[in-house]
């Protein structure tokens, strides 16, 4: 046979199994890994991602829940894990801290796939606590109140210091709860001045008339709570929110992360995972994809590298 003839016959089998082999991702159970317990909100962001995704990619996936080390728990499993994007990371500022904690000044080993919530940082009260807005702030400006908070060193407990600051209030003194619920309990039970939390964890007790929201630490109103004033009206410069997205580890093949990145993006524009967002008091402004995704995540490295510096955390 003619060399010409060999190099036809093998282009002519390779170029099917070349196909093959890119179609067919996935080809098992995808593992979507949290640093969180079952129940919080980014197990819960994890679960209605999946419902929505999973029919997309045409494979189950699981959530994996990996606490520990304020996400380098998590973030090690996936390192450890085959780079087939068959192990998908829910990245947060949990995992931004933990990586500015070791020195980076961006996120780092990873690829971003898309941005599924985007929840901004609120301060409740109790209801009965400040008349309104300005009361709450007038009250700090002598001293210091209670912020509950469920991390110290993470998105929660930076906020409120940082907050404090912009506001040329007294630093708060921080108290650290185990997760969003036991937090919300404290406050309406009087044990902490105020919380630190996303719209959800406090909904029902909102709905209720137990606790109110001061402060949305961002630019935007959240639709549920729409009178509440945000730090950006007030002229407090601190907009602080509780990001929540998908990276896979890098290393992982261009179409592999292509096939992902089009199937997440497609999965949370569905109707379902819009009433999702609507329950948390979000929109589909909170969805975001790779690239802008990628910028948030860098720029979070980055402002926690420069917040943990300012308290003293870090050289």
């Amino acid at each position: 046979m003619r060399l010409s003839h060999l190099i036809a016959c093998t282009t002519a089998l390779t170029v099917p199994f070349a196909a093959v082999a890119q179609d067919s991702f996935p080809s098992e159970t995808v593992e979507v890994v949290t640093h969180s317990g079952a129940g919080g909100g980014t197990d819960m962001t994890a679960r209605m991602m999946m419902r929505s995704v999973s029919p997309i990619l045409g494979e189950d996936m699981v959530v994996v829940n990996r606490p520990g080390g304020s996400g380098a728990v998590a973030m090690d499993y996936v390192e450890e894990r085959p780079e087939d994007g068959h192990t998908v990371l829910v990245y947060t500022s949990s995992h931004a801290v933990t990586q500015a904690k070791n020195g980076a000044s961006e996120a780092q080993n990873l690829i971003p796939i898309a941005r599924g919530t985007n929840d901004p940082q609120i301060l409740f009260t109790r209801c009965e606590e400040f008349d309104d807005t300005q009361t709450f702030l007038d009250a700090q400006e002598d001293e210091s109140l209670d912020y509950g908070v469920t991390h110290v060193y993470n998105i929660d407990g930076i906020s409120a210091f940082l907050f404090a600051e912009a506001a040329g209030l007294q630093r708060p003194d921080i108290v650290s709860f185990e997760g969003g619920g036991d937090l919300i309990t404290n406050l309406v039970g009087g044990n902490v001045d105020v919380a630190v939390l996303n719209y959800g964890e406090a909904a029902s007790q909102v709905e209720a008339g137990n606790a109110c929201p001061m402060v949305v630490m961002g630019s935007e109103p959240v639709a549920t709570i729409p009178d509440t004033p945000t730090s950006d009206s007030l002229g407090i410069d601190a907009d602080f929110a509780t990001s929540r997205g998908f990276a896979v580890a890098e290393g992982t093949a261009d179409e592999v992360v292509e096939t992902l990145r089009s199937a997440f993006m497609e999965g949370m524009q569905t109707e379902e995972y819009g009433e999702f967002l609507t329950s948390q008091g979000l929109d589909d402004s909170s969805i975001a994809d790779s690239e802008a995704w990628g910028e948030q995540m860098n720029s979070l490295v980055s402002r926690m590298s420069s917040a943990l510096q300012e308290l003293g955390y870090t050289n």
